[in-house]
């Protein structure tokens, strides 16, 4: 359920004995989990009108403001509950690294991280390695017209094998193509990130006239 401002008391604070539900912060593209924390009714009121993820912290006994120190803001997209109103979602755009210790996700090993993120730090730690190093290299050194290219010929055989109703090849030749674009959005420091903000952005309801 969505929460706003106008029905943000159907949040059920009661169930928990010291009034602090769990609010998991959540990237809205790459649907990576970046943080978890606690909240009370004023630190959920504070952070849907200030549009900044505000906790309640325990060891500090006050709302706490993620970024009040670093300024690494969490600027919040939109908050949810669950279907008991106990526990909150929060989907946030970072500004910057979201855990303390620098990293972009307090849930930082690699299984914990989705696979299409995981894939582009891949391919992003790639970009000055020797090229003999692996595929991913070479491709960095020969330039992202090689890279391009090669979405161009990717493109042409995921046509053919969806033309020729083969599942199994157009799933291969699918995962390909998305892969040497990943390498040309990097080449040209972009993620799939970007493009889901533009897809998200087509997405949003068009405006109706009365």
């Amino acid at each position: 359920m969505l929460i706003t401002p106008a029905n943000q008391a159907v949040v059920n604070f009661s169930k928990a004995a010291d009034g602090l539900l769990p609010a998991m912060v959540q990237h809205p593209l790459s649907g990576e989990v970046l943080m978890q924390g606690y909240m009370n009714s004023e630190a959920l009121a504070h952070t849907l009108s200030h549009q900044r993820v505000t906790f309640f912290s325990r060891s500090k006994q006050r709302l706490w403001t993620k970024g009040e120190s670093s300024e690494h803001f969490l600027q919040v997209v939109s908050v949810h509950t669950d279907c008991d109103q106990d526990s909150l979602l929060i989907r946030a755009l970072p500004l910057g690294p979201t855990c303390h210790l620098g990293s972009r996700s307090c849930f930082s090993d690699e299984q914990s991280t989705p696979m299409l993120q995981t894939l582009m730090d891949t391919i992003s730690s790639r970009r000055n390695a020797d090229p003999s190093s692996s595929y991913t290299a070479s491709l960095f050194a020969a330039g992202i017209k090689r890279a391009a290219q090669k979405v161009g010929e990717e493109g042409v055989e995921v046509a053919l094998a969806a033309t020729a109703g083969d599942n199994h090849e157009l799933l291969n030749e699918s995962a390909d193509l998305l892969y040497h674009l990943l390498v040309v959005l990097a080449a040209r420091d972009l993620s799939l990130n970007d493009v889901l903000a533009v897809l998200q952005q087509r997405h949003q309801p068009a405006s109706t006239s009365s």
